[in-house]
C-alpha cells in the first residue's frame, strides 16, 4: 500500500462478522491493509450459521436462468474444497424422479449443464440411478423406484466463519465481537466511528474506509448515506430429526410448488431438513421458525421417505434471513443469490455489500478488495485462491491422509471424538492438543463429547464467550447437551472471564 496516514487506528473498518464481512477482513489483512471488524453479536451468530450448509453450485438457480451465477459458484466450490479441506466435504446427492413434477429429459439437461458449467478436479459427475438397488432406495416410498446422483460439498457454516476470521487476526486485523456499531461521521479522508462493548463501554476509532457487510441490517446501517438499495428479506428455516437413513448420501427433493427442499445427513447420528423460503417482515435479532413451515417440510419429507416425519420428531430447529437483491422475482424462492458492491467515494470511501450466498463469499471478498484497491492505494494482489484457511495445511488437501497421521499421533482419542476434532480443526488440532498425551489430560467433561482443553481453546483463539458460542457455532455438541451440562459450560466460562477488561489496547 502507499503511505498511510498515521491519524488514523485503522485502514478499513468492516461492520459484520458474518461470511463477507470474515472473508473481506482476511483478504484485506493479507494484503498488508490495518483492519478492524467488529460485530455486535457473536460471530456468525445470524444468517451466516444459519444455513443449509452446503458449498454448492445451487442446481435449481440453473431453472431460473442464473448460468452466471451458477458458473461462480461452481468455481468456488472447487477452490474452497482445496483452501479447506478439513471444514468442507463431498457429498452426493440423490433426486428421486417424479415425472409428474420435471422430466427425465429436463433434469438430464440440467445435470449435464451442472457438471460442466465449470471444471471439477475432485468431485464425480452425475448419473441416473436405479433406486431399486442403490442403497439411497431403501427409505423411499415403492412407487420412486428411479433417479439422478450429482455431486456437491458439505460445510460447517459457523465454523467457515470463524476460521476467516481467525485467517484475518492471524495477519493482523483486530476482531472485536460483542461491539456495537453505534454511529459514524463522514469526513473527507476518515470515518469517525463510535463503538460500544457489551457492557456499553465506548470508545471512538477512525478508519480510512468503512465496509458495511451488516447482512440484514445493511440498509439500516446505511442510513444518512448513499449505500442503500432494494432488498428482500427471505426468511429460509430448517428442521433437524434423528437420522432418517443409514447411509452417506443427501437427498434433493422435488416439491410439488416447485421448490426442492434438501435432507442431508449430519452430525452423525441426525438428518438436516430444509429450506422454507418466506418473505420476512419481522424483528431480525430473533428469526423463529413457524409452525407452519415445520409442516411444510414435514409433509414434503413424506412424500418421498416410508417413515414419516411429524413436527413432534423435531429435535432442532433454526431460522436465519437471507438478505437478497429485489430483482422483481414473483416469489421468493426464484429471487436471485448474486450480489452487489456499491462503492461510494465522494468523501472517505464506503463499501456497502448487498446480497450473497456463503459458496461465494471468497470471490465476494476479492471482488471488495479490487473495489478499494484504487482509494486505498492496495497494490498486493490476490491470494486467497491458493491460501489454506487456518487448519487447512494439508499436503494435496487430502482430508483422509491427514485423519490418519492425526489418529496415530493420538492414539488414546476414541475414533469419533478424534474424527470430529481433525474436521473441525484440522492441522490447528495439534494446536489445541498441544502436550496432552491421554484422556485425563483433555480436563473435565463439560458437556457431551466436550472437555476443558478444547472449550479452553475455543475461548483463548476463537471468540467463544457464551455456552451458546461453543455448542452451537463453534461445535453442534448442544444437540446432546443437557440443562445441567449447559450450566457446567456456563460456570466454567464465568469463571474464566472474571477479571477481563471491557476493550484490550488497540495495539493486541
Amino acid at each position: 500500500m502507499a503511505e498511510r496516514g498515521a491519524h488514523v487506528d485503522f485502514d478499513v473498518l468492516v461492520v459484520g462478522g458474518g461470511i463477507n464481512g470474515a472473508g473481506i477482513a482476511r483478504d484485506l489483512s493479507g494484503r498488508g491493509v490495518r483492519v478492524m471488524l467488529v460485530e455486535r453479536d457473536d460471530l456468525a451468530q445470524h444468517t451466516s450459521s444459519a444455513s443449509t450448509k452446503l458449498i454448492h453450485g445451487g442446481l435449481r438457480y440453473l431453472e431460473y436462468g442464473e448460468f452466471g451465477l451458477v458458473r461462480k459458484a461452481l468455481r468456488e466450490r472447487e477452490v474452497l474444497l482445496s483452501v479447506a479441506p478439513h471444514l468442507i466435504a463431498p457429498l452426493r446427492f440423490v433426486m428421486p424422479h417424479v415425472p409428474a413434477l420435471r422430466p427425465a429429459w429436463m433434469i438430464r439437461a440440467g445435470l449435464f449443464l451442472y457438471d460442466h458449467l465449470s471444471r471439477r478436479a475432485v468431485l464425480e459427475g452425475s448419473r441416473s440411478v436405479n433406486l431399486r438397488r442403490h442403497v439411497a432406495g431403501a427409505p423411499l416410498v415403492d412407487s420412486i423406484t428411479r433417479g439422478f446422483i450429482y455431486s456437491d460439498a458439505a460445510v460447517n457454516d459457523a465454523r467457515l466463519v470463524v476460521l476467516n476470521a481467525l485467517g484475518a487476526h492471524e495477519r493482523g486485523a483486530r476482531i472485536a465481537t460483542r461491539t456495537r456499531f453505534v454511529s459514524a461521521s463522514r469526513g473527507e479522508d476518515e470515518w469517525r466511528v463510535l463503538i460500544a462493548d457489551a457492557a456499553g463501554h465506548q470508545r471512538e476509532i477512525s478508519a480510512r474506509a468503512l465496509v458495511n457487510a451488516a447482512g440484514p441490517w445493511v440498509n439500516a446501517l446505511a442510513a444518512g448515506d448513499n449505500g442503500t438499495r432494494a432488498m428482500r428479506l427471505v426468511k429460509g428455516s430448517h428442521i433437524v430429526t434423528r437420522k432418517l437413513f443409514d447411509h452417506d448420501h443427501a437427498y434433493i427433493l422435488q416439491n410439488d410448488d416447485r421448490r426442492i427442499i434438501f435432507a442431508i445427513p449430519w452430525q452423525r447420528g441426525y438428518t438436516l431438513i430444509g429450506t422454507t423460503d418466506v418473505d420476512y417482515e419481522g424483528p431480525l435479532a430473533d428469526v423463529r421458525i413457524a409452525p407452519e413451515e415445520i409442516d411444510y417440510l414435514c409433509a414434503a419429507v413424506n412424500r418421498y421417505f416410508r417413515k414419516p416425519v411429524a413436527a413432534s420428531d423435531v429435535v432442532w430447529s433454526y431460522a436465519g434471513v437471507r438478505p437478497l437483491l429485489a430483482d422483481g422475482a414473483d416469489n421468493a424462492a426464484s429471487a436471485t443469490r448474486d450480489y452487489e458492491l456499491q462503492l461510494d467515494t465522494t468523501r472517505a470511501p464506503l463499501l456497502t455489500i448487498f446480497g450473497g450466498k456463503i459458496t461465494t463469499y471468497r470471490r465476494l471478498a476479492e471482488e471488495a478488495v479490487e473495489q478499494l484497491a484504487g482509494p486505498l492505494a492496495i497494490t498486493v494482489p490476490a491470494w486467497t485462491h491458493a491460501a489454506p484457511l487456518p487448519g487447512g495445511e494439508m499436503p494435496d488437501a487430502d482430508f483422509a491422509r491427514f485423519l490418519h497421521g492425526f489418529e496415530q499421533r493420538y492414539p488414546f482419542l476414541p475414533r469419533e471424538l478424534a474424527t470430529r476434532y481433525a474436521r473441525a480443526y484440522g492441522t490447528r488440532a495439534d494446536v489445541m492438543l498441544d502436550g496432552i498425551g491421554s484422556m485425563q489430560a483433555l480436563g473435565a467433561r463439560l458437556a457431551p463429547d466436550l472437555y476443558e482443553a478444547e472449550a479452553r481453546y475455543l475461548v483463548d483463539h476463537e471468540w467463544a464467550h457464551t455456552a451458546d458460542d461453543i455448542l452451537w457455532r463453534r461445535t453442534k455438541l448442544g444437540l446432546e447437551a443437557s440443562a445441567a451440562d449447559i450450566g457446567t459450560l456456563e460456570a466454567w466460562l464465568s469463571a474464566r472471564r472474571r477479571g477481563h477488561a471491557p476493550f484490550a489496547p488497540l495495539s493486541a
